[in-house]
């Protein structure tokens, strides 16, 4: 009967998925739970013929600080200054981007807010312990550069801000303390990140399961959709759309990202301590 071996490996695979499925839904949920507890609402999917109402939706900065340290929160705000670069103070402006750029920042934003509150929890802890190093700015090689020059936008190719430590925290992504020399804005959990090394940093920044890897990307997807591809005689391209959207409609994105990561992370550890689905 050569079937059975067969067959019971199909029956085994067949249960994992629908766990891994039901795991998925449970993770969302809670996440979504954890933004309706705050009272805040989620930003809409994002089309070229509604990208004007995420300019419209509340001003929820206010209500998203609450929930992130103080220290965690001075990060975010590193992050959103360097995605949004030299129009920081200037949030009404309108741009035409290209959604599956917006797209990869969203999600990268997403990873960066689960890799901040894992590292945010852990020197939390230490500081009410009161076993963090006294190491200054000038001891762990942090100097204060000006960002004017030197800091990506949302405007320049993308592709150097998704290889930024803080911006993405891609699983298996090369990550390096070295990177988060940027000229960001030192702070006291930045300089703490800046002691852990290579490996300790690498293991932060890795997305820890399977099913947080597929929330974070079908969220994505369903707020940005999935670009269109077209067959051509050169070869398959991606067919982009633009939208038309403010900057500050661009920072509203980014801080709910930031805390949807940071969400995820709180909820996949909360159900991992019952059902011990991480096994990295």
């Amino acid at each position: 009967m050569r079937w059975r071996p067969n067959f019971f490996r199909r029956i085994a695979e067949v249960k994992a998925n629908e766990r891994r499925k039901a795991l998925e839904e449970i993770l969302y949920a809670l996440v979504v739970q954890k933004f309706m507890d705050a009272n805040i609402s989620l930003i809409p999917s994002v089309t070229p013929d509604l990208s004007g109402k995420v300019d419209l939706w509340p001003n929820e900065d206010g209500k998203l600080e609450l929930l992130h340290s103080h220290e965690a929160y001075e990060m975010i705000q590193n992050h959103l200054a360097l995605i949004l670069g030299n129009r920081a103070g200037d949030l009404t402006s309108i741009a035409e981007i290209s959604k599956f750029r917006v797209g990869q920042v969203y999600a990268a934003s997403v990873m960066y807010g689960y890799f901040l509150r894992r590292v945010d929890q852990r020197f939390q802890l230490e500081k009410t312990m009161k076993v963090l190093p006294n190491a200054t700015e000038e001891e762990n090689g942090v100097h204060r550069n000006t960002m004017d020059n030197a800091r990506p936008s949302i405007e320049q190719d993308t592709s150097q801000v998704m290889s930024h430590p803080e911006v993405s925290a891609w699983p298996g992504g090369d990550v390096s303390p070295g990177g988060f020399g940027y000229g960001i804005k030192a702070t006291r959990l930045r300089n703490y990140v800046m002691s852990f090394d290579g490996d300790t940093l690498q293991r932060y920044a890795a997305i820890r399961s399977k099913e947080a890897v597929s929330i974070i990307e079908k969220h994505t997807e369903a707020l940005f959709g999935r670009p269109e591809i077209v067959v051509t005689p050169e070869g398959a391209v991606s067919k982009d759309e633009n939208i038309k959207i403010s900057f500050g409609g661009l920072k509203k994105l980014v801080l709910e990202a930031v805390t949807f990561g940071s969400f995820l992370w709180d909820v996949e550890s909360y159900v991992d301590s019952r059902y011990h689905f991480v096994f990295n």
